[in-house]
C-alpha cells in the first residue's frame, strides 16, 4: 500500500488512498451524507447542536474532517460534506453516528471536478 501525503487546513498527514488533485496537492476523498432525524432525534431536537459536536469528534477520531453542515428543507433534514481517509473510515463514522439512534444516514463518495476529469479521461 502506497502512502500519499495529503494537505488540508494547516496540517499534513500521510493517508492511504488519498487522491492528488490538478495542482498536485493531495486531498482526502469527499463524502456527502444525507441525514434524517429519527423520532428519538426529533423529540430531542434541542440536543442536536451537542450531537453535531459529538459527530465532529467521531469524524476526527477516524482521521476525517467535517467540511460543511447544512440544515435542509425537503426530503432530508441535514446534508453533511466531509472528508475521510478512505471508504472504511467513512463507513465507521456512519455506523458510529447512526448507532446512537438520533439519525439515519445515507453516505456516498463524491468526486471533485479534477477527479471527475481524470475518471473521464481514463475511459476507453
Amino acid at each position: 500500500m502506497q502512502l500519499i501525503p495529503i494537505c488540508f487546513s494547516t496540517c499534513r498527514q500521510v493517508v492511504p488512498g488519498a487522491i492528488p488533485d490538478k495542482e498536485e496537492e493531495f486531498i482526502m476523498p469527499t463524502y456527502i451524507t444525507l441525514v434524517n432525524f429519527t423520532p428519538k432525534g426529533i423529540e430531542n431536537i434541542k440536543e442536536s447542536p451537542k450531537r453535531l459536536a459529538a459527530a465532529k469528534e467521531v469524524i476526527q477520531s477516524f482521521g476525517g474532517e467535517l467540511k460543511g453542515f447544512y440544515l435542509a428543507m425537503g426530503r432530508y433534514d441535514v446534508v453533511l460534506i466531509s472528508e475521510a481517509p478512505d471508504d472504511k473510515a467513512a463507513a465507521k463514522v456512519a455506523l458510529a453516528v447512526g448507532s446512537r439512534g438520533a439519525v439515519k444516514t445515507e453516505t456516498f463518495r463524491a468526486f471533485n471536478e479534477g477527479e471527475y476529469r481524470e475518471i473521464i479521461d481514463a475511459l476507453p
